[in-house]
Protein backbone atom coordinates (compact mmCIF):
# COMPACT_ATOMS: atom_id res chain seq x y z
CA UNK A 1 0.00 0.00 0.00
CA UNK A 2 1.40 3.22 -1.20
CA UNK A 3 2.22 5.54 2.12
CA UNK A 4 -0.60 7.88 1.31
CA UNK A 5 -2.55 5.71 2.78
CA UNK A 6 -0.66 4.12 5.43
CA UNK A 7 -0.68 4.69 9.29
CA UNK A 8 2.39 3.90 11.64
CA UNK A 9 1.04 1.77 13.52
CA UNK A 10 -0.26 -0.83 10.78
CA UNK A 11 2.62 -0.17 8.53
CA UNK A 12 5.37 -1.08 11.41
CA UNK A 13 3.28 -4.44 11.47
CA UNK A 14 3.85 -5.08 7.54
CA UNK A 15 6.95 -3.69 7.26
CA UNK A 16 10.31 -5.95 6.20
CA UNK A 17 12.23 -5.07 9.42
CA UNK A 18 9.68 -6.51 11.81
CA UNK A 19 8.83 -9.42 9.37
CA UNK A 20 12.07 -10.69 10.14
CA UNK A 21 12.41 -9.68 13.64
CA UNK A 22 9.06 -11.93 13.81
CA UNK A 23 11.20 -14.84 11.72
CA UNK A 24 13.98 -14.30 14.71
CA UNK A 25 11.54 -14.75 17.08
CA UNK A 26 10.06 -18.19 15.17
CA UNK A 27 13.49 -19.53 14.98
CA UNK A 28 14.73 -18.55 18.19
CA UNK A 29 11.65 -20.65 19.89
CA UNK A 30 12.36 -23.59 17.73
CA UNK A 31 15.89 -23.31 18.85
CA UNK A 32 15.26 -23.41 22.45
CA UNK A 33 12.71 -26.47 21.97
CA UNK A 34 15.22 -28.33 20.42
CA UNK A 35 18.05 -27.53 22.81
CA UNK A 36 15.58 -28.59 25.59
CA UNK A 37 15.39 -31.69 24.23
CA UNK A 38 18.71 -32.53 23.76
CA UNK A 39 18.48 -32.20 19.68
CA UNK A 40 20.83 -29.45 19.39
CA UNK A 41 23.50 -28.08 21.97
CA UNK A 42 22.30 -26.20 24.38
CA UNK A 43 25.36 -22.92 24.39
CA UNK A 44 23.97 -22.24 20.77
CA UNK A 45 20.64 -21.19 21.68
CA UNK A 46 21.70 -18.07 23.72
CA UNK A 47 23.83 -16.76 20.89
CA UNK A 48 21.21 -17.03 18.46
CA UNK A 49 19.06 -15.15 20.70
CA UNK A 50 21.44 -12.11 21.55
CA UNK A 51 21.72 -11.64 17.45
CA UNK A 52 20.33 -8.51 15.75
CA UNK A 53 17.77 -9.26 13.33
CA UNK A 54 19.20 -8.54 10.08
CA UNK A 55 18.06 -5.83 8.03
CA UNK A 56 16.10 -5.51 5.00
CA UNK A 57 19.01 -4.50 3.02
CA UNK A 58 21.08 -6.84 4.19
CA UNK A 59 18.58 -9.65 3.54
CA UNK A 60 18.12 -8.41 -0.28
CA UNK A 61 21.71 -8.32 -0.99
CA UNK A 62 22.05 -12.22 -0.08
CA UNK A 63 19.27 -12.80 -1.88
CA UNK A 64 20.54 -11.67 -5.11
CA UNK A 65 22.44 -14.55 -5.42
CA UNK A 66 20.38 -17.32 -3.71
CA UNK A 67 16.39 -16.16 -4.87
CA UNK A 68 15.37 -17.67 -1.89
CA UNK A 69 14.18 -15.50 0.82
CA UNK A 70 14.27 -17.54 3.75
CA UNK A 71 17.97 -18.75 2.88
CA UNK A 72 19.13 -15.06 2.78
CA UNK A 73 17.16 -14.14 5.84
CA UNK A 74 19.25 -16.92 7.48
CA UNK A 75 22.74 -16.23 5.94
CA UNK A 76 22.09 -12.50 6.59
CA UNK A 77 21.15 -13.60 10.27
CA UNK A 78 24.03 -16.11 10.84
CA UNK A 79 26.31 -12.87 9.57
CA UNK A 80 25.00 -11.12 12.82
CA UNK A 81 25.46 -14.39 15.06
CA UNK A 82 29.07 -14.48 17.57
CA UNK A 83 30.25 -16.37 17.16
CA UNK A 84 28.90 -17.57 13.99
CA UNK A 85 28.41 -21.36 14.21
CA UNK A 86 26.33 -21.24 16.53
CA UNK A 87 23.82 -20.73 13.81
CA UNK A 88 24.67 -24.28 12.18
CA UNK A 89 21.30 -25.02 14.18
CA UNK A 90 18.82 -22.66 13.50
CA UNK A 91 16.11 -23.47 10.97
CA UNK A 92 17.09 -27.56 12.28
CA UNK A 93 14.39 -30.40 10.99
CA UNK A 94 11.93 -26.85 9.17
CA UNK A 95 10.90 -25.91 5.99
CA UNK A 96 10.41 -22.88 4.54
CA UNK A 97 6.64 -22.95 5.37
CA UNK A 98 7.48 -23.62 9.18
CA UNK A 99 9.15 -20.11 9.25
CA UNK A 100 6.93 -18.19 6.97
CA UNK A 101 3.29 -19.17 7.87
CA UNK A 102 4.05 -19.11 12.15
CA UNK A 103 5.34 -15.19 11.20
CA UNK A 104 3.03 -15.15 8.82
CA UNK A 105 0.15 -15.75 11.68
CA UNK A 106 1.79 -13.50 14.13
CA UNK A 107 1.31 -10.42 11.81
CA UNK A 108 -1.95 -11.09 11.06
CA UNK A 109 -3.17 -11.60 14.58
CA UNK A 110 -1.30 -8.14 15.18
CA UNK A 111 -2.91 -6.80 12.27
CA UNK A 112 -6.27 -7.99 13.37
CA UNK A 113 -6.08 -6.47 17.00
CA UNK A 114 -5.40 -3.00 15.64
CA UNK A 115 -8.59 -3.52 13.33
CA UNK A 116 -10.60 -4.47 16.35
CA UNK A 117 -9.58 -1.38 18.68
CA UNK A 118 -10.53 1.00 15.61
CA UNK A 119 -13.62 -0.85 14.61
CA UNK A 120 -15.03 -1.01 18.59
CA UNK A 121 -14.42 2.91 18.31
CA UNK A 122 -15.79 3.46 15.26
CA UNK A 123 -19.53 1.10 16.47
CA UNK A 124 -19.21 3.52 19.61
CA UNK A 125 -18.87 7.04 17.56
CA UNK A 126 -22.00 5.52 15.19
CA UNK A 127 -24.17 4.74 17.84
CA UNK A 128 -23.45 7.53 19.92
CA UNK A 129 -23.94 9.83 16.56
CA UNK A 130 -27.66 8.06 16.06
CA UNK A 131 -28.65 8.27 19.51
CA UNK A 132 -27.87 11.80 19.57
CA UNK A 133 -30.04 11.91 16.61
CA UNK A 134 -32.72 9.85 17.23
CA UNK A 135 -35.28 12.53 17.22
CA UNK A 136 -33.84 14.35 14.12
CA UNK A 137 -36.53 13.78 11.52
CA UNK A 138 -36.01 13.69 7.70
CA UNK A 139 -37.54 11.85 5.02
CA UNK A 140 -36.46 8.18 4.67
CA UNK A 141 -35.85 7.14 0.72
CA UNK A 142 -36.16 4.34 -1.21
CA UNK A 143 -35.19 4.11 -4.73
CA UNK A 144 -33.90 7.50 -4.34
CA UNK A 145 -37.12 8.62 -4.11
CA UNK A 146 -39.09 10.11 -1.17
CA UNK A 147 -40.74 7.53 0.80
CA UNK A 148 -42.22 8.04 4.35
CA UNK A 149 -40.86 10.13 7.51
CA UNK A 150 -37.61 8.56 9.39
CA UNK A 151 -35.16 9.73 11.70
CA UNK A 152 -31.59 10.17 10.86
CA UNK A 153 -30.32 8.38 13.92
CA UNK A 154 -32.58 5.14 12.84
CA UNK A 155 -30.54 5.70 9.23
CA UNK A 156 -26.97 5.71 11.22
CA UNK A 157 -28.37 2.37 13.92
CA UNK A 158 -28.19 0.53 10.96
CA UNK A 159 -24.23 1.31 10.02
CA UNK A 160 -23.70 0.88 13.67
CA UNK A 161 -25.30 -2.29 14.18
CA UNK A 162 -23.63 -3.70 10.90
CA UNK A 163 -20.26 -2.33 12.12
CA UNK A 164 -20.71 -4.21 15.28
CA UNK A 165 -21.52 -7.13 13.33
CA UNK A 166 -18.37 -6.82 11.09
CA UNK A 167 -16.04 -6.56 14.03
CA UNK A 168 -17.43 -9.72 15.43
CA UNK A 169 -17.07 -11.61 12.26
CA UNK A 170 -13.25 -10.00 12.33
CA UNK A 171 -12.81 -11.45 15.83
CA UNK A 172 -14.00 -14.89 14.91
CA UNK A 173 -11.54 -14.52 11.89
CA UNK A 174 -8.86 -13.93 14.38
CA UNK A 175 -9.38 -17.65 15.57
CA UNK A 176 -9.11 -18.87 12.07
CA UNK A 177 -5.53 -17.06 10.84
CA UNK A 178 -4.13 -17.41 14.39
CA UNK A 179 -2.44 -20.80 13.17
CA UNK A 180 0.74 -22.22 12.77
CA UNK A 181 2.67 -25.44 12.05
CA UNK A 182 6.18 -26.20 12.64
CA UNK A 183 5.98 -29.88 10.67
CA UNK A 184 8.45 -29.89 8.30
CA UNK A 185 9.13 -30.70 4.68
CA UNK A 186 6.21 -32.26 3.55
CA UNK A 187 3.87 -32.01 6.84
CA UNK A 188 4.92 -34.86 8.31
CA UNK A 189 7.23 -33.97 11.51
CA UNK A 190 10.14 -36.37 9.80
CA UNK A 191 12.83 -34.36 10.67
CA UNK A 192 10.75 -32.48 13.90
CA UNK A 193 9.25 -33.61 16.72
CA UNK A 194 6.11 -32.40 17.01
CA UNK A 195 6.18 -31.29 20.97
CA UNK A 196 9.01 -28.81 19.27
CA UNK A 197 5.23 -27.28 17.28
CA UNK A 198 3.16 -27.68 20.42
CA UNK A 199 5.99 -25.89 22.76
CA UNK A 200 6.42 -23.02 19.90
CA UNK A 201 2.81 -22.56 19.61
CA UNK A 202 2.20 -22.40 23.25
CA UNK A 203 4.90 -19.61 23.71
CA UNK A 204 3.47 -17.72 20.37
CA UNK A 205 0.12 -17.68 22.05
CA UNK A 206 -1.03 -19.22 18.75
CA UNK A 207 -3.16 -22.53 17.89
CA UNK A 208 -1.44 -25.57 16.05
CA UNK A 209 -2.89 -26.37 12.88
CA UNK A 210 -4.89 -29.86 13.03
CA UNK A 211 -3.26 -30.88 9.73
CA UNK A 212 -0.24 -29.04 7.50
CA UNK A 213 1.27 -30.61 4.69
CA UNK A 214 4.03 -28.07 3.84
CA UNK A 215 1.94 -25.17 4.15
CA UNK A 216 -1.72 -24.14 6.19
CA UNK A 217 -4.66 -24.77 3.85
CA UNK A 218 -5.20 -20.60 2.88
CA UNK A 219 -9.35 -21.19 3.87
CA UNK A 220 -8.48 -18.88 7.49
CA UNK A 221 -7.03 -16.32 5.24
CA UNK A 222 -9.12 -16.34 2.74
CA UNK A 223 -11.99 -16.08 5.47
CA UNK A 224 -9.83 -13.11 7.47
CA UNK A 225 -9.66 -11.08 3.91
CA UNK A 226 -13.52 -11.75 3.19
CA UNK A 227 -14.18 -10.07 6.94
CA UNK A 228 -12.22 -6.95 5.87
CA UNK A 229 -13.80 -6.65 3.20
CA UNK A 230 -17.46 -6.48 4.64
CA UNK A 231 -15.75 -3.98 7.38
CA UNK A 232 -14.23 -1.48 4.18
CA UNK A 233 -17.67 -1.86 2.53
CA UNK A 234 -20.06 -1.05 5.86
CA UNK A 235 -17.31 1.99 5.86
CA UNK A 236 -18.63 2.89 2.05
CA UNK A 237 -22.26 2.21 3.24
CA UNK A 238 -21.94 4.97 5.57
CA UNK A 239 -19.70 7.22 3.14
CA UNK A 240 -22.07 7.02 -0.02
CA UNK A 241 -25.12 8.12 2.34
CA UNK A 242 -23.23 10.55 3.66
CA UNK A 243 -22.51 11.61 -0.16
CA UNK A 244 -25.91 11.42 -1.31
CA UNK A 245 -26.49 13.86 1.65
CA UNK A 246 -24.46 16.49 0.55
CA UNK A 247 -25.40 16.80 -2.61
CA UNK A 248 -26.67 20.39 -3.65
CA UNK A 249 -30.29 19.23 -4.12
CA UNK A 250 -29.92 17.17 -0.84
CA UNK A 251 -27.80 19.69 1.32
CA UNK A 252 -28.71 17.68 4.33
CA UNK A 253 -24.91 15.92 5.28
CA UNK A 254 -21.62 17.66 4.92
CA UNK A 255 -18.25 15.67 5.83
CA UNK A 256 -15.89 18.12 7.90
CA UNK A 257 -14.73 20.95 5.81
CA UNK A 258 -11.70 22.51 7.48
CA UNK A 259 -10.51 26.48 7.77
CA UNK A 260 -8.14 26.96 4.06
CA UNK A 261 -9.54 23.79 2.75
CA UNK A 262 -9.95 24.39 -1.06
CA UNK A 263 -12.83 21.85 -2.97
CA UNK A 264 -11.67 23.02 -6.13
CA UNK A 265 -8.77 24.54 -8.70
CA UNK A 266 -11.20 26.16 -11.00
CA UNK A 267 -14.16 26.39 -8.57
CA UNK A 268 -13.99 28.28 -5.54
CA UNK A 269 -17.57 27.77 -4.10
CA UNK A 270 -16.83 23.56 -4.40
CA UNK A 271 -17.42 21.73 -0.96
CA UNK A 272 -17.15 18.29 -2.35
CA UNK A 273 -17.25 15.17 -0.11
CA UNK A 274 -13.31 13.81 -0.77
CA UNK A 275 -13.46 12.13 2.17
CA UNK A 276 -15.99 10.01 1.64
CA UNK A 277 -15.33 9.54 -2.10
CA UNK A 278 -12.00 8.42 -0.94
CA UNK A 279 -13.97 6.00 1.73
CA UNK A 280 -15.82 4.54 -1.74
CA UNK A 281 -12.42 4.16 -3.42
CA UNK A 282 -10.64 2.28 -1.28
CA UNK A 283 -12.91 0.04 0.05
CA UNK A 284 -12.87 -1.69 -3.76
CA UNK A 285 -9.28 -2.42 -3.08
CA UNK A 286 -10.20 -4.20 -0.55
CA UNK A 287 -13.09 -6.36 -1.88
CA UNK A 288 -10.60 -6.79 -4.51
CA UNK A 289 -8.21 -9.03 -2.86
CA UNK A 290 -10.76 -11.51 -2.08
CA UNK A 291 -10.45 -13.39 -5.04
CA UNK A 292 -6.99 -13.64 -5.16
CA UNK A 293 -6.47 -14.66 -1.96
CA UNK A 294 -8.95 -17.32 -2.17
CA UNK A 295 -7.49 -18.93 -4.97
CA UNK A 296 -4.57 -19.43 -2.92
CA UNK A 297 -6.59 -22.22 -1.27
CA UNK A 298 -5.95 -24.72 -4.17
CA UNK A 299 -2.60 -25.63 -4.65
CA UNK A 300 -0.62 -28.45 -6.20
CA UNK A 301 -0.06 -31.53 -4.09
CA UNK A 302 1.42 -30.85 -0.60
CA UNK A 303 2.02 -27.05 -2.00
CA UNK A 304 3.76 -24.96 -4.61
CA UNK A 305 4.12 -21.09 -3.98
CA UNK A 306 1.24 -19.53 -6.11
CA UNK A 307 -0.57 -18.57 -2.98
CA UNK A 308 2.95 -16.76 -1.80
CA UNK A 309 3.57 -12.93 -4.50
CA UNK A 310 -0.09 -12.30 -4.00
CA UNK A 311 -0.15 -12.79 -0.42
CA UNK A 312 2.82 -10.62 -0.32
CA UNK A 313 0.80 -7.85 -1.51
CA UNK A 314 -2.99 -8.30 -0.93
CA UNK A 315 -2.83 -9.46 2.62
CA UNK A 316 -0.64 -6.22 3.22
CA UNK A 317 -2.89 -3.87 1.39
CA UNK A 318 -5.84 -4.96 3.04
CA UNK A 319 -5.12 -4.24 5.92
CA UNK A 320 -3.41 -1.19 5.75
CA UNK A 321 -6.61 0.30 3.89
CA UNK A 322 -9.33 -0.97 6.12
CA UNK A 323 -7.21 0.15 8.94
CA UNK A 324 -7.05 3.83 7.04
CA UNK A 325 -10.83 3.32 6.32
CA UNK A 326 -11.77 2.80 9.74
CA UNK A 327 -9.62 5.75 10.50
CA UNK A 328 -10.98 8.06 7.93
CA UNK A 329 -14.25 6.73 8.58
CA UNK A 330 -14.68 7.50 12.51
CA UNK A 331 -12.76 11.48 11.32
CA UNK A 332 -15.81 11.79 9.46
CA UNK A 333 -18.53 10.94 11.63
CA UNK A 334 -16.55 12.83 14.65
CA UNK A 335 -17.05 15.51 12.07
CA UNK A 336 -19.96 15.43 10.51
CA UNK A 337 -22.44 18.25 9.83
CA UNK A 338 -26.42 17.34 9.94
CA UNK A 339 -28.61 20.41 8.90
CA UNK A 340 -31.88 19.63 10.58
CA UNK A 341 -33.63 22.34 8.97
CA UNK A 342 -32.30 21.02 5.87
CA UNK A 343 -34.05 17.61 6.80
CA UNK A 344 -37.51 19.26 7.65
CA UNK A 345 -37.69 21.20 4.78
CA UNK A 346 -37.08 18.15 2.56
CA UNK A 347 -39.23 16.14 4.21
CA UNK A 348 -42.03 18.80 3.11
CA UNK A 349 -40.94 19.32 -0.08
CA UNK A 350 -43.63 17.03 -1.94
CA UNK A 351 -46.20 18.63 -0.36
CA UNK A 352 -47.62 15.58 1.61
CA UNK A 353 -47.18 12.43 -0.76
CA UNK A 354 -45.02 10.64 2.05
CA UNK A 355 -48.23 10.48 3.53
CA UNK A 356 -50.00 8.29 0.66
CA UNK A 357 -49.29 4.69 2.39
CA UNK A 358 -51.23 5.83 5.58
CA UNK A 359 -54.17 7.87 3.78
CA UNK A 360 -53.93 4.64 1.58
CA UNK A 361 -54.88 2.45 4.53
CA UNK A 362 -56.89 5.32 6.37
CA UNK A 363 -59.93 4.69 3.00
CA UNK A 364 -59.93 0.55 3.88
CA UNK A 365 -61.31 1.51 7.29
CA UNK A 366 -64.55 3.29 5.04
CA UNK A 367 -65.41 -0.27 3.32
CA UNK A 368 -63.36 0.61 0.16
CA UNK A 369 -61.72 -2.40 -1.51
CA UNK A 370 -58.05 -2.00 -1.90
CA UNK A 371 -58.10 -1.56 -5.39
CA UNK A 372 -60.41 1.29 -5.76
CA UNK A 373 -58.50 3.15 -2.65
CA UNK A 374 -55.20 2.72 -4.31
CA UNK A 375 -56.72 4.03 -7.47
CA UNK A 376 -57.56 7.01 -5.55
CA UNK A 377 -54.79 7.66 -3.45
CA UNK A 378 -52.35 7.39 -6.35
CA UNK A 379 -54.71 10.11 -8.99
CA UNK A 380 -54.50 12.21 -6.40
CA UNK A 381 -50.44 11.67 -6.09
CA UNK A 382 -50.06 12.04 -9.36
CA UNK A 383 -51.94 14.85 -9.34
CA UNK A 384 -49.45 16.21 -6.77
CA UNK A 385 -46.56 15.88 -8.71
CA UNK A 386 -47.94 16.95 -11.99
CA UNK A 387 -49.06 19.86 -10.58
CA UNK A 388 -47.53 20.76 -7.36
CA UNK A 389 -50.69 21.38 -5.60
CA UNK A 390 -50.30 20.25 -1.65
CA UNK A 391 -51.50 15.97 -1.56
CA UNK A 392 -54.54 16.94 1.00
CA UNK A 393 -56.26 18.90 -1.95
CA UNK A 394 -56.07 17.02 -4.11
CA UNK A 395 -56.63 14.05 -2.12
CA UNK A 396 -60.10 16.14 -1.45
CA UNK A 397 -60.94 16.65 -4.86
CA UNK A 398 -60.22 12.95 -5.95
CA UNK A 399 -62.13 11.49 -2.69
CA UNK A 400 -65.36 14.44 -3.87
CA UNK A 401 -65.35 12.92 -7.33
CA UNK A 402 -66.01 9.26 -5.87
CA UNK A 403 -68.53 10.88 -3.30
CA UNK A 404 -65.90 9.95 -0.36
CA UNK A 405 -66.15 12.56 2.77
CA UNK A 406 -62.60 12.61 4.45
CA UNK A 407 -62.01 12.80 7.95
CA UNK A 408 -60.03 16.13 8.40
CA UNK A 409 -58.85 15.08 11.90
CA UNK A 410 -57.34 11.52 10.93
CA UNK A 411 -55.71 13.63 8.05
CA UNK A 412 -54.28 15.46 11.00
CA UNK A 413 -52.72 12.81 12.37
CA UNK A 414 -52.08 10.99 9.13
CA UNK A 415 -49.90 13.94 7.97
CA UNK A 416 -47.97 14.38 11.14
CA UNK A 417 -44.60 13.09 10.46
CA UNK A 418 -43.80 11.86 14.30
CA UNK A 419 -46.21 9.02 14.17
CA UNK A 420 -44.41 7.35 11.87
CA UNK A 421 -41.51 7.07 14.12
CA UNK A 422 -43.06 6.60 17.70
CA UNK A 423 -42.47 2.57 17.58
CA UNK A 424 -38.89 3.08 17.07
CA UNK A 425 -38.06 3.38 20.72
CA UNK A 426 -37.65 -0.40 20.72
CA UNK A 427 -34.34 0.36 18.14
CA UNK A 428 -32.76 2.57 20.31
CA UNK A 429 -33.28 0.94 23.34
CA UNK A 430 -31.03 -2.15 21.63
CA UNK A 431 -28.70 0.32 20.32
CA UNK A 432 -28.13 1.88 23.67
CA UNK A 433 -26.65 -1.77 24.94
CA UNK A 434 -24.45 -1.61 21.86
CA UNK A 435 -21.10 -2.10 22.70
Amino acid sequence: MIERYTLPEMGRVWSEQHKYELWCKVETLVLEAHARAGVVPADCVEPVRQAPPPTPEAVAEVEKVTQHDVIAFLTAWADNTTPREAAAYVHHGMTSSDLLDTALALQLVEATDILLDKATELVAVLRDHALEHRRTLRVGRTHGIHGEPDVWGHRVADFAFAMARSRDRLRRARESVGVMAISGAVGTYSNIDPAVEAYVAEKLGLRQADVSTQVIMRDGIAEWVSALAIIATVCEAVALEIRHGQRTEVRELWEPFGKGQKGSSAMPHKKNPILCERICGLARVVRAQIVPVMEGIPLWHERDISHSSVERIALPDAAIATDYLLHLTTRVMRGLVVDADRMRQNLEATGGLIYSSAVLLELLKTNMSREDAYALTQAAAMETWNTGRPFRETLREQAAAVGKQLDEERLDEIFRPERYVERLDGVFERLEKLA
